[in-house]
């Protein structure tokens, strides 16, 4: 079963894989969004050249080999390259075995409970607290992520005290009995961010993502320490070195690695596992509905040390117009959870119409078109 060709079919925001394999077997997976086009180009001319012929069931093996190779460009490019071909190898590997992803990495749900996860800033706290109200009535979500601070904002609020409305209002609109997380992207030094720390456990948040900027350790490490409710953090990380200094300096509470930025299912894997020998839940990032979300999900779904919900972005077509129509069937949430589904591989089929709007490229036997 060797690696016969490698195909993308690229947008500016979505990639999505297509691996073949010598005895037939297809399966699907997909780069990180964001500039996907340009990591197409990764795929095709640092990824492709060094699997094709390589054993489709040796994803080790098959992750370690575009490593040692492109050891000067270990950048976070190769890792978003990467990961479309080791989702699609999952893909492959679980189809074969004639189950699910999350069956293969030994899970056996048919659900699993999400949160609300909001991506504005540019919205005043009550229309956030109402639509977060209407979403709880349509699709039972009992727990709910906003925003607060500036994205990397050196302390300064997207305005003048909109952090402390936004939580006195979410917390008053939508009671006690749901679960509020905040998310500050980078925002706060650790002075501030433990002063915001204390608003927050006040107010009864019990998440605190990425208080402090990510590449800043010590600081996160001092936000933690200092505080009772859990800080999180990890979605921007790919290094195994730096996560092994996060999780043994226990820089945060929650680790939250993200499939597609840590190249993979197989090595978001090392770092869930290593948390969990710390005793540390894993939470992942997926904060948009292509297909990390359905990748997140199965791995949740399986893991030993899952948080207690998947991330969950409630940012629709207006927001996102690129997550649309990729692939059959959607998501479906209900009491607050997710279904998960039981079918061979990652369960979908990507939309043809998706595929005729796309940019394609194949790479086989060393050559590319």
């Amino acid at each position: 079963m060797k690696i016969s060709s490698v195909e993308t079919f690229a947008t500016e925001y979505v990639t999505l894989v297509r691996l073949r394999t010598d005895d037939g077997d297809e399966g699907w997976g997909q780069v990180s969004p964001y500039n996907a086009d340009l990591t197409a180009e990764i795929v095709h001319r640092q990824v492709a050249r060094h699997i094709l012929g390589m054993e489709a069931s040796d994803i080790d093996a098959i992750t370690a080999i575009v490593l040692d190779r492109e050891h000067k460009f270990q950048g976070t490019y190769l890792y978003r390259a990467l990961c479309g071909v080791d989702t699609a190898l999952w893909d492959i590997r679980a189809r074969r075995a004639g189950k699910s992803v999350h069956q293969l990495l030994g899970g056996n749900s048919s659900e699993f409970p999400v949160y609300a996860s909001s991506m504005k800033r540019d919205i005043t706290p009550q229309q956030e607290a109402e639509r977060m109200l209407a979403l709880r009535e349509e699709f039972g979500y009992h727990s709910f992520k906003f925003r607060i601070a500036s994205e990397c904002g050196h302390d300064i609020d997207e305005w003048p005290g909109r952090t402390e409305e936004i939580v006195r209002t979410m917390r008053t609109t939508l009671g006690d009995d749901v679960t509020l997380m905040v998310d500050a992207n980078s925002g706060y030094t650790q002075q501030k961010a433990i002063e915001i720390g204390h608003m927050l456990a006040d107010y009864g948040i019990s998440h605190y993502e990425e208080p402090c900027p990510y590449w800043e350790l010590e600081w996160t490490r001092e936000v933690s320490a200092a505080l009772d409710i859990d800080v999180t953090g990890g979605e921007q990380d790919n290094n195994m070195t730096v996560w092994k200094q996060m999780i043994d300096n226990r820089v945060v509470d929650i680790v939250q690695p993200d499939i597609c930025y840590m190249g993979g299912i197989t090595r978001t894997l090392w770092v869930a596992d290593y948390a969990r020998q710390a005793g540390m839940p894993c939470t992942l990032h997926s904060a948009n509905l292509s297909l990390v979300t359905l990748f997140s999900i199965h791995f949740m779904a399986a893991i030993e040390n899952a948080g207690k919900y998947v991330e969950f972005s409630i940012e629709g077509s207006d927001y996102y117009p690129w997550q649309q129509n990729i692939f059959t069937p959607g998501f479906e949430v209900k009491d607050g959870n997710v279904s998960i589904s039981d079918q061979p591989g990652w369960g979908i089929e990507i939309n043809p119409e998706w595929i005729a709007l796309s940019d394609y490229r194949i790479s086989y036997n060393g050559s590319r078109f």
